[in-house]
């Protein structure tokens, strides 16, 4: 799977094309009713445009500040795994209608989360899932190789360590609590936030190290 990165050289690319390919049926549908229901008052295009503004504005951040509460809070912790969408509820950030499972990655086990079948992501917490969440190349070798996949994000894992995949479904989302890294005792829950990567709370990287 490759990765995305800055490159110090030219390419030789295609240009993109000038028009998307034909639209899917579930494209029509959409289309189809999304104007059907504006038709009939039931909600309108502003509505539908500040739905989307909202659903883009979400980001890292929230899941930053679930981690750092929860490696800064015992109680909360436990809360957090026992209950992810409770727990998260606590700090007043609404989860969809799903169940939220939190993974805890410790010295004997990583964790790292898939959707083999879409993309299935805690957006609530996390925002709009990265591109290559979405793509097929990750969703399969996730799967198949993980070790293989987190070396190509940079991870590398001694031998001893388990590595465990969880795949999301439609009404089951996972988030990764990772390591709370060395050096960062005595830190506020701000400066811990600042610690936690999108990348962490999916499995695929660690946080931050204290500068």
């Amino acid at each position: 799977m490759s990765v995305e990165h800055s490159h110090g050289h030219d390419h030789d690319h295609a240009p993109p094309p000038d028009q998307d390919g034909p639209w899917s049926d579930y494209q029509y549908l959409e289309t189809a009713v999304r104007e059907l229901l504006i038709e009939k008052g039931i909600f309108s295009n502003d509505d539908v445009r500040r739905m989307i503004e909202r659903m883009d504005s979400r980001s890292p951040a929230r899941g930053a500040q679930v981690v750092a509460k929860a490696w800064s809070d015992p109680a909360f912790k436990d809360r957090l795994l026992a209950d992810g969408r409770g727990a998260v509820e606590e700090l007043g950030i609404d989860i969809e209608p799903v169940r939220l499972i939190v993974v805890e990655n410790t010295a004997a086990e990583h964790n790292m989360v898939v959707c083999t079948l879409c993309s299935c992501y805690p957006r609530n917490l996390l925002g709009l899932p990265p591109d290559w969440y979405k793509a097929r190349a990750y969703r399969s070798r996730a799967v198949r190789e993980p070790r293989a996949v987190l070396a190509e994000f940079g991870t590398e894992l001694p031998d001893g360590v388990a590595v465990r995949v969880h795949d999301s479904t439609a009404d089951m989302r996972y988030m990764v609590l990772p390591r709370r890294p060395d050096g960062s005792e005595g830190l506020g829950e701000a400066e811990l936030a600042d610690l936690v990567t999108r990348d962490s709370m999916i499995g695929v990287s660690l946080p931050k190290t204290p500068a």
